[in-house]
């Protein structure tokens, strides 16, 4: 599997994309090393850029760059976060698709989350430069492909994939949340 073909299919035109990914097998081991390992270097190494190289403009109007050893250390906590919070939201997906109506089957319940991240990731390549860390909010189209892809992998009823997707959107933003307040408070550097 190309990583980056299968990102710009499911980003591009994600029913069919879904489709094709529902029959593929969904080793974990394989995803993660093959298609998370990928795209989770896009926010680690561009955030490391955008600290270290690029740097922040203060209100005084001096560049503010964190030191190389922050910004890598940063960058590798930042990588480290993403796969472990894939995991983490494979398995809480896995964890509550019986509750809305759905079946548990962790394989298809982890490719929802991976290919429902890869927005996100994509997204950011916006670290680079601190200005534009706004534009991150186009990893949102992320939810939209969890809603539609839901149904298919985990067979949530359609009625269900609402609420499924809001509850799962809510466990997603703590978790991201936390690994970026965590970087922040170690290293000193944004994460995503």
């Amino acid at each position: 599997m190309n990583a980056l073909v299968r990102a710009r299919a499911i980003l591009v035109d994600p029913a069919a994309a879904w489709r094709g990914i529902e029959k593929d097998v969904g080793d974990p081991a394989y995803l993660l090393s093959r298609y998370v390992a990928v795209l989770a270097l896009i926010p680690a190494l561009a955030s490391f850029i955008g600290a270290v190289l690029v740097g922040v403009i203060a209100p005084s109007g001096a560049v503010i760059r964190a030191d190389l050893i922050d910004g890598l250390l940063g960058a590798i906590f930042s990588y480290a976060a993403s796969c472990t919070i894939v995991l983490l939201l494979g398995l809480v997906t896995n964890l509550l698709a019986t509750l809305f109506g759905g079946r548990r089957n962790f394989e298809s319940a982890f490719k929802l989350a991976v290919y429902s991240l890869t927005p996100l990731w994509v997204a950011g390549i916006f670290l680079l430069l601190p200005g534009l860390r706004f534009l991150l909010l186009t990893g949102a189209y992320g939810i939209y492909l969890f809603f539609i892809g839901a149904p298919r992998l985990t067979k949530v009823p359609e009625q269900q994939a609402t609420n499924f997707t809001l509850v799962i959107v809510v466990c997603a933003c703590g978790l991201l949340y936390a690994a970026a307040l965590a970087q922040r408070m170690l290293f000193g550097t944004a994460g995503l």
